[in-house]
């Protein structure tokens, strides 16, 4: 199945509460082309709604989203002391999404819901609200308490709404690419937000412009809208079926219109998206189930992969949307991206961590008199770590949680300086101490040498590094911004020649095969293309997406720079297709 626990953990969740029977909930059947034997259950048992949107009047649609206006990127501080400090070196989730039907306080609602997904992206945010039939917009560059603020949150009424926060990676962020989008047509107005990437993005944006479309940004959510608006399908809800079927890569997307909030889920289901309802029965889909824990939602269950669910006044309506391979979750929201209060797959990403440290424990043991992590993502698996191991975990770095992407370096030069901005080591904890570090991933490496080196000057008389996810050796072409595989240090170098470039006494990585192992039956819905260099869906294109440099849908980079955020995909015969 799409959605289950994984086999051999003890999860406390009990099954998804099922919706109130006073609030319709039905599975609509569809046209041949888009059935298929679904991965979750699904009775096609219901005709399509009979309301159509053919003679509907059309959305004025009021958007505070200048999408003309364009922020050039690539810009240097012209001080040249100035750092742009890498947050960490590690992989980044590209944004979280949250919608909102049914609730007279919806914008508020999404706002704090977006503060709760605020670790999936903060250099832009934006919400999208519906009353009168207009569709209001406000986004903006930054984090969302930057974003709205009372008089913003005032330009936002209605009973439905949809947010977005997002990621990117270098230069400036343009506004007219911040999301939600609002986009006219010939039936009224959408709005969208999107979490993924989409693998054939240039293929279908090229024919599309070869037909006369004319983009205003440089993101991959930009075809969606355009796919929906030059669909023959009614109702509207089948207009999103008809533009997914087009669509290859991840993605979980919500959409508002005038009266209906729209969910839809990849069919490999890469990215998660979740169900929810607040006790006066709005419904609420979210990226993650803490914003649904703030916003006092109760978690129902997953959106599965492959499925539309629409939302409107008569209530909630399901939909198979194409033919359902084997799901391919993102292992590594469980190892990284989610917050540990959250439920992912239908399992504790709390639990999950803290089992890949018991297993780091068991199979790479070693001599230490102290367990530390690095903060904050590390936390967990080294709590794991330190109870297998029967070793006391202390707090032995702390980070500094206000500190700003940009910093200005004094002129005689720091020695990892924006590591000692973020991480500071607890000296009475490490001195003369033989110390286990346990971190989430490594990726190129260099934060990684720093952080041993600050460690080992703090007195640390060993240095034991242990990693709670196998190698990285390949690039994240569904949503996720990791550098190319050139740069990734797992795929240069063995596990003996990471040690020596990072410096510690030891360094081990969270067994593939025990990874796999730990997850049971559940295992073949991940996907680990990053460990494997095996990918679910092939890039099909001459060029993809290099997210690393050119983010997922274009927030950052000038329209001169495009070319350079694409990579050649790998020759058909090298590139391994694997549904394992």
């Amino acid at each position: 199945m799409a959605a289950t626990n994984l086999s051999t953990f003890s999860s406390s969740l009990a099954k998804p509460t099922p919706l109130p029977l006073n609030t319709p909930y039905t599975h609509l059947a569809l046209s041949s082309k888009a059935q298929s034997k679904p991965s979750f259950p699904c009775k096609p048992s219901f005709s399509h709604p009979s309301s159509s949107d053919t003679h509907r009047t059309p959305l004025r649609a009021s958007s505070k989203n200048p999408i003309s206006e364009f922020f050039p990127s690539n810009k240097q501080c012209p001080d040249d002391h100035s750092i742009d400090f890498d947050d960490d070196d590690k992989p980044r989730e590209e944004c979280g999404v949250v919608g909102i039907f049914g609730d007279s306080e919806a914008s508020r609602l999404c706002y704090l819901a977006l503060h709760a997904l605020q670790h999936r992206g903060q250099e832009g945010a934006g919400i999208v609200a519906v009353q009168n039939n207009v569709l209001q917009s406000v986004t903006g560059v930054g984090l969302v308490s930057d974003v709205f603020n009372e008089s913003k949150l005032d330009q936002l009424p209605g009973d439905s709404a949809i947010g977005h926060v997002r990621y990117s990676t270098a230069g400036s962020s343009m506004l007219k690419n911040v999301q939600p989008f609002v986009a006219g047509y010939r039936f009224g107005s959408v709005g969208v937000a999107h979490n993924g990437n989409l693998v054939n993005y240039r293929a279908l944006r090229a024919k599309l412009e070869d037909s006369g479309s004319i983009f205003n940004t440089s993101s991959d959510t930009e075809v969606v809208l355009h796919l929906i608006a030059i669909s023959k399908e009614r109702p509207f809800v089948m207009r999103i079926v008809d533009a997914c079927e087009k669509l290859e890569g991840a993605y979980s997307m919500v959409f508002l219109t005038q009266d209906k909030l729209v969910a839809v889920r990849d069919p490999f289901g890469f990215r998660p998206l979740v169900m929810g309802r607040r006790s006066n029965g709005a419904v609420v889909f979210a990226s993650e189930t803490c914003a649904l824990d703030l916003i006092e939602a109760t978690y129902e269950r997953e959106v599965f992969p492959g499925e539309v669910v629409m939302v409107d006044k008569s209530g909630i309506q399901s939909l198979c949307l194409m033919p359902h391979p084997q799901p391919k979750q993102c292992i590594f929201e469980h190892i990284y991206f989610a917050l540990p209060n959250s439920v992912i797959f239908g399992q504790s990403v709390y639990e999950s961590r803290r089992r890949f440290g018991e297993i780091l424990a068991t199979e790479s043991p070693v001599d230490c008199d102290v367990v530390i992590a690095v903060p904050d993502s590390g936390v967990v698996a080294a709590l794991g770590y330190a109870a297998k191991a029967g070793v006391p975990f202390q707090q032995g770095l702390i980070r500094s949680h206000y500190v700003g992407r940009t910093f200005i370096e004094p002129s005689q030069k720091i020695r990892d300086f924006g590591v000692k901005l973020k991480l500071s080591p607890v000296r009475a904890v490490l001195e003369g101490k033989r110390v286990v570090v346990v971190d989430d991933s490594i990726v190129r490496g260099t934060t990684s040498s720093k952080i041993v080196r600050l460690i080992k000057e703090a007195g640390a008389k060993e240095v034991h590094m242990r990693i709670a996810s196998p190698p990285i050796i390949g690039s994240c072409y569904y949503g996720v911004d990791t550098p190319s595989s050139e740069e990734l240090i797992s795929n240069r170098m063995s596990v003996e020649e990471i040690r020596e470039f990072i410096g510690s006494d030891s360094l081990a990585f969270l067994p593939f095969d025990s990874l796999k192992k730990l997850l049971g039956d559940d295992s073949p819905n991940y996907c680990y293309a990053c460990f494997s260099g095996k990918y679910p869906v092939e890039p099909r294109e001459l060029k993809v997406k290099r997210v690393g440099d050119f983010v997922d849908d274009g927030i950052n980079g000038s329209l001169e720079s495009i070319d350079g955020g694409w990579v050649q995909a790998k020759p058909k015969t090298e590139l391994e297709v694997s549904g394992a």
